[in-house]
């Protein structure tokens, strides 16, 4: 009897060293691409991390903080998430589903009164739930010309009473930011807590991730962090911090070194189940719209044959894999997480210049571990739906904040 339990103790054993071993593996290799791809792009600098269950494998840091100065980015740099962010709201708006404070089926303007569609049946549709699953029914990007027009969300707010959604609210996806971050007077008005204070005490500090803030104050109040750059003739140039996605903070305002977001990430695997339990993980992960622009694109496009939103987070088939991901850019910033929770493990992405190398590393990644080769050009396009409602023009998986 001893004997057999002594075979079965030393089987699991190896079976874990086994799954864990290809991941480290692959950390080795993962590291030296992404080192030799960022120098080949001029890249000013940026971070990765890579989990398996609860333990960091590998950390990697390369490049500056800013163009022409000595200060290196490290595992602790802090970067602008852009809509990364998502994440972080989808998560803590299940928090609170979970705790009682509001219903994903409350009508939203049981708490923002003030807004209204130009149709009062429509209004009447519009439920919380749909604000962070991303299926509001308004046309995708809506009025965030206006957001980079330094225009506030109050002042924005009367404008959505001149349009209809193009679908009922539930009914089909639609990129939003203005929107997406209607979901912080929910927050504040059923918790009595602003929305920064509600991420600081209910994720970032249980979670243990002590560079995480929320804002563009918090943001430059950060000694240790990363400057945006844009692309010029002769490389790549620090531009100003851009506050103009700030004013949206649910959807693009949180910041966090790869450290902060390895303890995200492995918080996401189900690996804090005191803070965030399982039902709350399978709440934001559970597919509430379909989406059809994230197919056929030059990254991930090229493995995903089908997309979902859940909740501040999109579900791929990414091979025959379910990979759970976002992506972020804002001015001067790339950024990408995702995760599998079959294989445990989490990859995030950080970069201070708007490169689309950010999804070319992740893919090189996701490919490697699960084994996965590009589809045909013809079975890509096979996947794109002309009978679907039309979609933004904005990058294929990317672009999620534009400014």
């Amino acid at each position: 009897m001893r004997l057999t339990v002594l075979l079965a103790g030393a089987f699991c054993l190896f079976s874990l060293q086994s799954v864990a071993a290809p991941v480290e593996q692959l950390a080795k290799e993962f590291d030296q691409h992404f080192r030799q791809q960022l120098k080949k792009a001029n890249v000013p600098g940026a971070a990765y991390a890579i989990v398996k269950d609860n333990q960091i494998i590998k950390v990697g840091a390369y490049g500056v903080r800013s163009v022409g100065s000595k200060a290196r980015v490290d595992a602790y740099t802090v970067f602008r998430l852009a809509s990364v962010s998502k994440t972080f709201t989808g998560q803590l708006a299940s928090m609170l589903v979970h705790q009682g404070r509001f219903q994903w089926q409350d009508p939203v303007t049981r708490y923002v009164p003030a807004f209204s569609f130009k149709s009062a049946s429509q209004t009447k549709a519009l439920k919380v739930e749909h604000l962070v699953s991303q299926s509001t029914g308004v046309f995708p990007n809506t009025y965030d010309d206006l957001i980079e027009a330094n225009q506030t969300p109050k002042q924005i707010l009367p404008k959505f009473r001149y349009l209809n959604p193009r679908c009922t609210p539930g009914k089909c996806y639609g990129y939003q930011n203005v929107m997406f971050s209607l979901i912080e007077p929910v927050m504040e008005k059923t918790t009595g807590q602003s929305f920064e204070s509600l991420m600081e005490q209910k994720l970032f500090k249980p979670l243990k991730m002590p560079t995480a803030s929320v804002g563009y104050s918090a943001f430059l109040a950060s000694k240790n962090r990363a400057m945006p750059h844009i692309r010029v003739k002769r490389g790549w140039a620090e531009t100003k911090v851009n506050p103009s996605y700030y004013r949206v903070n649910p959807a693009a305002g949180v910041n966090a070194s790869v450290m902060d977001m390895s303890q995200w990430l492995m918080a996401q695997l189900g690996q804090y189940p005191a803070v965030l339990s399982p039902v709350m993980l399978q709440d934001v992960r559970q597919k509430r719209v379909k989406v059809a622009n994230d197919l056929g694109g030059r990254t991930w496009g090229q493995y995903v044959s089908t997309s979902h939103y859940g909740l501040g987070l999109r579900i791929f088939n990414f091979a025959g894999n379910e990979v759970f991901y976002h992506g972020g850019w804002v001015k001067g910033y790339r950024t990408e997480m995702a995760y599998s929770k079959q294989k445990g493990v989490g990859l995030v992405v950080l970069i201070n210049a708007e490169t689309n190398l950010v999804g070319d590393l992740s893919t090189y990644f996701w490919s490697r571990l699960l084994n996965a080769k590009p589809q045909t050009k013809k079975k890509m396009a096979a996947l794109m739906q002309p009978d679907m409602l039309p979609e933004a023009a904005d990058d294929p998986v990317g672009s999620e904040v534009a400014e």
